[in-house]
């Protein structure tokens, strides 16, 4: 048997039914940081060295946390549990 479940909601009350912490004002906090950093770049190069600088692992970085969003999704969905006939 299989039962699907659909909710419709939004972020913040996903969070909050989830138990996850308000983090609208720290988003808002680093979004100002990052505008404000990249109305200076004035070329290309600028901009990669500003990424460099927040992303300090680079591309292990985001393929790390790649890994992790996949492992996540598989887990929610259920596709590690076998199936019985």
């Amino acid at each position: 048997m299989k039962i699907n479940v659909e909710v419709d909601c939004t972020p913040e009350e996903a969070r909050s039914f989830l138990g996850l912490p308000d983090v609208s004002k720290a988003n808002g906090v680093y979004i100002d940081m990052i505008s404000k950093a990249m109305k200076g770049a004035g070329s290309v190069d600028q901009v990669q060295d500003f990424a460099k600088n927040i992303a300090p692992m680079g591309q292990v970085g985001l393929k790390l946390f790649q890994q992790f969003v996949e492992s996540s999704s598989a887990f929610a969905t259920g596709a590690g549990k076998k199936k019985d006939d």
